[in-house]
């Protein structure tokens, strides 16, 4: 019961907190930018069966891959695509939270 709380919540909660706290002025702006780390799942679509509650999708799926995931380290540094990078390592860092209860 505890898994689907964590994971989703730090997929919802914790984008919505880094927004909130700096990027105040456009929080809203920067919430949904970061939420929209989501559409790296779509590489969830190349997996057979599409959802395994017990897979781990990091190391998994090509956008969950190392290389994936240092260059979404890399994005979080330029100030244009800083909001970007946050939220799609806040993906992985969800993926990664729900990888240790597998």
């Amino acid at each position: 019961m505890i898994q689907p709380i964590a994971h989703y919540g730090c997929h919802l909660l914790l984008p919505l907190l880094v927004a909130v706290l700096f990027f105040k002025v456009n929080w809203k702006i920067a919430y949904l930018i970061m939420l929209a780390g989501f559409l790296i799942d779509i590489d969830h679509l190349l997996a057979s069966p599409i959802f395994d509650p017990n897979r781990c999708s990091i190391g998994f799926h090509p956008l969950h891959s190392s290389f994936a995931i240092l260059f979404y380290i890399f994005l979080c540094f330029p100030k244009k695509s800083r909001i970007v990078g946050l939220g799609l390592v806040i993906h992985i860092i969800a993926d990664v939270v729900d990888c240790t209860f597998i």
